[in-house]
């Protein structure tokens, strides 16, 4: 089978589009024919070992001299074969889910990260949703308990977990504040924020909100806490994170946010968003009910990854990018 495959670290041209051996399956793995994934910002952390923290911190995504395995993780496409102890799933079911390994027509995955598509989603809707949109859900139902009412505002909302976010929050009927950049606007608008802060005029953290999502990192702490209330949750999200430089990236915001919540009445707090069937059955649900619905920027073959990851990593793409295989 074709899968994008890198042997060192560095940039899009070191991806290579090569043959390799399909993978087999057993216990509660699926086989997955591969019909579309998507690009996330964790893609081209991974791809240039970037921030060499990371290395040590994520041994399973990252290797400390080189990366592992072929890159991506999001994925949606027919089920090709199963295990003897899946359940759930048979040959022939539409699926989408969160596994190493998605850019390739074949990807293996546990029964536990894998569920049916959205019944009203295409292939290249549904592989934009797993990572992104299961970050955004446990951030702010599982984490902020958002409830209805509460003022929230998302700094970065035009980005994949972002746009994610903006839709989730909604639902959960919230006033959604999102931020973003004079060309993100109407998106903002089309996909529900009921009030859009251009950043390039206007500053959000002059306003105050119950919690405040930031999925950018380009802020100061400072800054952070005072745009929440009294009591307010702060999440620090450093999986799309862009600031911190290359050695330790978002990892220091993070850390002198856990520090510093120890000593102030408002909550700042980080978290590991974890994959599982039962949240993509959530999702799923969402999407049926038009409560989710995926915004796409761009769509490439999946022989161009390097191109797509190229836009994602330094064309400031807006939503999701996604691979047709």
């Amino acid at each position: 089978m074709k899968a994008v495959m890198q042997d060192r670290y560095g940039g899009p041209d070191v991806l290579e589009f090569r043959d390799i051996d399909r993978p087999g399956v057993g216990g509660d793995q699926v086989l997955v024919r591969v019909r579309a994934a998507s690009v996330n910002a964790r893609d081209w952390h991974v791809m240039r070992g970037d921030p060499y923290v990371a290395r040590l911190m994520n041994p399973a995504a990252f290797g400390l001299r080189a990366p592992k395995g072929v890159l991506g993780t999001d994925f949606a496409g027919v089920v090709e074969a199963v295990g003897p102890d899946v359940r759930r799933l048979k040959p022939g079911d539409e699926v989408y889910g969160e596994a190493a390994g998605a850019f390739a027509e074949y990807v293996r995955a546990s029964e536990t990260v894998v569920d049916h598509n959205p019944a009203n989603l295409t292939f290249e809707q549904a592989a934009a949703i797993p990572l992104a949109a299961n970050t955004a859900l446990m951030g702010l139902r599982d984490v902020a308990q958002l409830k209805p009412g509460q003022k929230i505002v998302i700094n970065g909302a035009s980005g994949g977990v972002g746009t994610f976010a903006v839709q989730i929050a909604k639902a959960l009927d919230a006033e959604v504040t999102a931020v973003c950049s004079t060309r993100n606007v109407d998106l903002m608008r089309s996909l529900g924020a009921g009030e859009v802060v251009d950043y390039t005029h206007d500053d959000f953290t002059r306003s105050q909100y119950d919690v405040v999502l930031d999925l950018v990192g380009n802020r100061s702490l400072t800054d952070l806490r005072r745009a929440l209330r009294p009591g307010g949750i702060l999440i620090l999200s450093g999986g799309g994170v862009s600031g911190g430089g290359s050695v330790f990236g978002p990892v220091g915001l993070i850390l002198r946010g856990v520090l510093l919540s120890r000593f102030v009445r408002q909550r700042i707090v980080t978290f590991d968003a974890k994959p599982s069937a039962e949240n993509l059955a959530t999702l799923r649900s969402m999407a049926e009910a038009r409560q989710l619905i995926p915004a796409i920027d761009r769509t490439y073959p999946l022989a161009a990854t390097a191109d797509a990851i190229r836009y994602v990593e330094t064309e400031h793409a807006r939503a999701k990018v996604v691979l047709t295989v």
